[in-house]
């Protein structure tokens, strides 16, 4: 039996454990990790988030080692995190996301990215560009989720949006409004991370307590805070649409009486297609160098995560 090194969480633990390398279904591939990338996803399931307990991680480049098609066996791909059912009513229209057996890697009984190697369906699997770095391929996924906001909803072009938060999916979602036309106010409360974003042409304000009161069509909540849809309700203008981007753990209590009043059109949104990103990372679109914060091998994960969860870092990056 072959052995590799893994991430456990459990109970808010992270630590690392000897496990067997996991075996290859049908129609399955066998990755070896190339790199993978902390997200705030990640920070929640050591929270408790979902109940979670095992491998986590979602973010990676992998090389395909073994896989029923011969032409995938040493590309470097990075992957689909649903794995659906294929077959249901749901996957039938193209939303596997939303199949009512899917698993989800690394946070739905999936064992996750954050080990030395793991399996994905060959379907989920999308080939890494040969010019593009590791390094920024493994931003793929997060930023696939940014993407998703244009796939999801219709708004005009040139619209003014605003987007709440700036951490790491909150940047990616102003660059990639940004790189599409759209005039964006990101409204965080890092000056440094705030640059980033400035960098690109994206009007930026440090929010020290008063924000815009019903100035806005359209709102992306990327705070990752309990308080942001109540925050972002309060800065759409009536019949706006908030789009809801944040992963938190609990209950979020909220007065719903001014979006019932207000007409507000609430939108939840998360993954997104790779195939999207992909391109976006290829031909240097998007600056994701900025936001890399630090590296770590994975025998130091109890390491890299704490220094994840630090206030104000920025994406934190594992390597076997």
């Amino acid at each position: 039996m072959k052995i590799m090194l893994a991430v456990h969480l459990e109970d808010g633990k992270v630590t690392t454990r000897d496990v067997p390398v996991p075996r290859r279904p049908e129609g399955y591939a066998l990755l070896r990790l190339l790199m993978a990338g902390i997200c705030n996803t990640d920070l929640e399931l050591q929270r408790g988030y979902y109940g979670f307990s095992g491998t986590p991680g979602h973010e990676f480049v992998a090389e395909v080692v073994a896989a029923d098609t011969p032409a995938l066996i040493g590309r470097r791909v990075a992957g689909e995190i649903n794995l659906a059912c294929a077959c249901c009513d749901w996957c039938r229209k193209g939303l596997g996301r939303h199949c009512p057996r899917r698993t989800v890697l690394g946070i739905v009984n999936h064992p996750g990215a954050f080990a030395e190697f793991l399996t994905l369906p060959e379907r989920n699997l999308h080939a890494i560009p040969d010019g593009l770095p590791t390094e920024h391929a493994v931003f793929a996924e997060p930023l696939a989720a940014a993407c998703e906001i244009l796939d999801q909803v219709a708004i005009p072009c040139g619209s003014e949006i605003a987007v709440m938060g700036d951490g790491k999916l909150g940047l990616l979602i102003s660059l990639v409004l940004n790189a599409n036309g759209y005039k964006i106010r990101q409204f965080g409360r890092h000056p440094e991370k705030l640059r980033i974003a400035s960098a690109a042409g994206v009007a930026t304000e440090v929010s020290a307590g008063k924000l815009p009161v019903a100035e806005y069509d359209w709102v992306v909540d990327a705070t990752g805070s309990p308080e942001g849809l109540r925050v972002a309700a309060a800065m759409v203008r009536p019949r706006g649409t908030v789009i809801l981007k944040s992963t938190v753990h609990g209950t979020v209590g909220i007065d719903t009486a001014p979006i019932i009043v207000n007409e507000i059109t609430l939108v939840g949104s998360r993954c997104g297609r790779l195939e999207v990103a992909l391109p976006l990372l290829e031909h240097c679109l998007i600056p994701v160098e900025q936001m890399i914060a630090d590296r770590f091998a994975l025998g130091d994960a109890p390491a890299a995560f704490a220094r994840a969860a630090d206030r104000g870092v920025l994406k934190v990056l594992l390597t076997p």
